[in-house]
């Protein structure tokens, strides 16, 4: 005689284990939460998180269901009022973060004029940046991308007030005429402006031990000038090195794009 099957019972439900798994995730966000509640939030480095989101990591826009005004970015909402707490913060940020950048502008004029280099350097600011601008001449032998001594002595002035102010990146362009080169070492003015960048950069990081992640070298070669090539005196001052000091907040806030309005600005103005 044939024995009958016992029909197994099938368990309803989920699994036992995605229970466990959601309250272990459920107090892993509310201990998250908590965190958040009683952290001070940085407003800079925040929103420059919060913009990440936009259109990143398969975060589609939502509905109607969330109106435009209370949308963050992405389809993530926002918490109420914050965009006043955004506009009504960063205004006193951003005038703080002016008013140092003054400061320090003159404080480095001061020094540069008290060790006797003020003749070499111009010096400029404005609320996102200082520009230190070395004269042509000042750093390099025309074609040559190797510091002159007299470079290295107008650069270990100036590193005095740069190292302490470690909260600010250093920005070092090349710039060229446009006089073309074309050498077996610099096949182009991309090249030779490049390589001057990079020698001034390396001279702060190896000789004065500044930190390699503060700097940054950029090579323009003629085609960021600020004067003629019509002219003996405007290709001088088209051959430069400019050096940029930028507060690392300001540059988590799309610096580059501030700078290319600050530069629309300037030549409106011209």
């Amino acid at each position: 005689m044939a024995r009958k099957r016992r029909s197994e019972e099938v368990k309803q439900g989920s699994p036992e284990w995605m229970s466990t798994y959601g309250d272990m995730v459920t107090l892993l966000l509310c201990f998250f939460v908590l965190l958040f509640s009683m952290s001070q939030i940085d407003v800079a480095k925040f929103s420059a998180f919060i913009s990440s989101f936009d259109g990143g990591i398969g975060v589609l826009d939502s509905g109607n269901s969330i109106t435009p005004e209370r949308k963050l970015g992405g389809g993530v909402e926002q918490l109420p009022n914050l965009d006043e707490y955004f506009a009504e913060t960063m205004e006193g940020t951003s005038d703080a973060y002016a008013q140092e950048i003054k400061e320090i502008a003159e404080e480095i004029k001061e020094h540069i004029q008290k060790n006797g280099v003020a003749p070499k350097v111009d010096i400029d600011y404005n609320d996102i940046y200082i520009r230190l601008n070395f004269l042509d001449g000042v750093f390099f032998d025309t074609g040559k991308a190797i510091l002159k001594p007299e470079a290295m002595e107008v650069l270990d002035v100036i590193a005095d007030p740069l190292i302490k102010h470690e909260q600010y990146r250093i920005k070092i362009e090349g710039h060229t005429d446009n006089r073309p080169i074309r050498t077996a070492q610099y096949p182009s003015n991309w090249y030779l402006s490049s390589a001057r960048a990079i020698a001034v950069a390396e001279y702060y990081i190896n000789e004065k031990g500044f930190n390699p992640r503060r700097i940054s070298a950029d090579g323009f070669g003629e085609y960021a000038p600020i004067a003629t090539n019509d002219t003996p005196e405007g290709q001088a001052k088209n051959r430069r090195v400019e050096i940029k000091i930028v507060n690392e907040a300001l540059d988590l806030q799309k610096l580059d794009d501030l700078l290319d309005q600050k530069r629309g600005e300037q030549d409106g103005k011209e």
